[in-house]
C-alpha cells in the first residue's frame, strides 16, 4: 500500500490562502501555501465554505490574544470533501463531505490546556484557504441534506449551542429556554430547543428581527432595548419562576439580569464575553443556579449533534453569502450587529 491516496486534487503545488498579518480586521490578505501530501493518519481536505464567528474578530483584533502567532490563516468553521488521505486513515475515505472540529485534537472526553491549544485559527491555522490538512480524528462527516456553505455553519455556533443546552443542560419538552440576541450560537440554541420541545423566550434590539424568531418558533420576544428590565417580563412570562435554561452570551453585561431570570436550580450556559464588569455571585449560591462555561465542544458531541440534525431536518440560518476575498468586509458586517444567523464565506 502507498502512504498516499490521492483523488481529484489539482496538480498543482501550491493553493491559496488568506492571511492575517497584523492584528487589524483589514489586514487579510491572499497569499500561496505549498501543498503537502498526507502520510500516515493525515487527511487533506479541499474547502469549499468557510463561516465566522465573533471570536474571529477578537482574534483579528488582537483581543483573543496577543501570543497569536502571525502570519495567520483565520477561522475555525469550514465544509468540503476529502481529496488526499494518508495510507493509515480508515475514518473517512475520498469525496467524503466532512467538516474538521473545532479543537481538532478535542475528541471525546474532557477538555485540558493541550487540547484547547488544537482551536483551528488560533494559535494554529484556520480554515480560510483553499485546502487544509488535518488528521482523521479531528473529521466529522456533513448531514446529507446540508450544503457545504449549511454545514460550514455548525463546527462552532451550532456545537456550542449543542454542548450548553444538550450536553450539559439536558433540556427536554416542557422546559423553557432564553435565548439572547439573533447570532449564530442563539439561532441553534432556539431550533434546538424547539426540536427539544422546549419553549423559548427570545430578545433583541430589533423589532424585524423579532418578529422572525416568532416565525422560527419563539413562544415570547423581548426588545431589550426598549425594555431594560427584560428579567421582569420573563418572570411575568413564567408566572414568577423563571426559566429552566439560558444561553448567556452577552456576560457581565446581561449575566446579572440572567440570574434573576433564572429558576431555582437552573441551568445558565455560560458562552459569551460581550461586555466586561463585575458579576454578584450572590445569586448563584441562594438559587443554587447551576452557571457552566461552554468552549464549544468535542469531535463526539458534534457527531451526536449531526445525527439528530439529520433526523430532524433542521437548516442553518444564513444571513449572507460572501466569496472569500472579500474577508474584511464579512468582517466589518459581522461587527455591525447587522447579521441574524450566519455569515458565510465560498471558496
Amino acid at each position: 500500500m502507498t502512504d498516499t491516496t490521492t483523488g481529484t486534487t489539482p496538480s498543482t503545488t501550491t493553493f491559496k490562502a488568506f492571511q492575517l498579518g497584523s492584528f487589524s480586521l483589514s489586514d487579510i490578505k491572499a497569499a500561496e501555501k505549498p501543498k503537502l501530501k498526507p502520510h500516515g493518519t493525515q487527511v487533506l481536505m479541499r474547502l469549499k465554505a468557510v463561516s465566522l464567528n465573533f471570536r474571529d474578530i477578537m482574534v483579528a483584533k488582537g483581543i483573543y490574544s496577543k501570543a497569536v502567532p502571525l502570519p495567520l490563516v483565520p477561522l475555525s468553521d469550514g465544509a468540503g470533501e476529502v481529496v488526499e488521505i494518508g495510507g493509515s486513515v480508515t475514518r473517512v475515505k475520498l469525496g467524503d463531505r466532512v467538516s474538521p472540529n473545532f479543537m481538532t485534537g478535542w475528541h471525546s472526553g474532557a477538555v485540558d490546556n493541550d487540547i484547547a491549544k488544537t482551536a483551528l485559527g488560533g494559535f494554529i491555522d484556520g480554515v480560510l484557504q483553499e485546502f487544509v490538512m488535518v488528521d482523521q480524528n479531528a473529521l466529522v462527516k456533513i448531514p446529507e441534506h446540508l450544503s457545504f456553505e449549511e454545514a460550514a455553519t455548525l463546527p462552532c455556533a451550532a456545537v456550542t449551542a449543542w454542548h450548553g443546552l444538550v450536553v450539559n443542560g439536558q433540556v427536554k419538552p416542557g422546559d423553557t429556554v432564553l435565548v439572547m440576541g439573533t447570532g449564530g450560537v442563539s439561532i441553534f440554541a432556539l431550533q434546538l430547543a424547539h426540536m427539544a420541545g422546549a419553549t423559548v423566550i427570545a430578545t433583541s434590539s430589533s423589532d424585524a428581527k423579532l418578529a422572525r424568531l416568532k416565525e422560527m418558533g419563539a413562544a415570547h420576544t423581548i426588545n431589550y432595548k426598549t425594555d431594560e428590565n427584560w428579567d421582569e417580563q420573563v418572570l411575568a412570562y413564567t408566572g414568577g419562576k423563571g426559566v429552566d435554561h439560558i444561553i448567556e452570551v452577552g456576560g457581565a453585561g446581561t449575566l446579572d439580569r440572567s440570574l434573576k431570570s433564572i429558576r431555582m436550580g437552573g441551568h445558565i450556559a455560560l458562552i459569551g464575553v460581550l461586555a466586561s464588569g463585575q458579576v454578584n455571585p450572590i445569586p448563584i449560591l441562594m438559587k443554587s443556579v447551576n452557571v457552566h462555561g461552554v468552549f464549544v465542544g468535542s469531535r463526539a458531541m458534534f457527531e451526536d449533534m449531526n445525527k439528530a440534525i439529520g433526523v430532524s431536518g433542521l437548516k442553518p440560518v444564513i444571513d449572507k453569502v460572501f466569496k472569500a476575498d472579500q474577508i474584511v468586509e464579512a468582517l466589518a458586517y459581522m461587527e455591525s450587529g447587522k447579521h441574524f444567523g450566519k455569515i458565510v464565506l465560498t471558496l
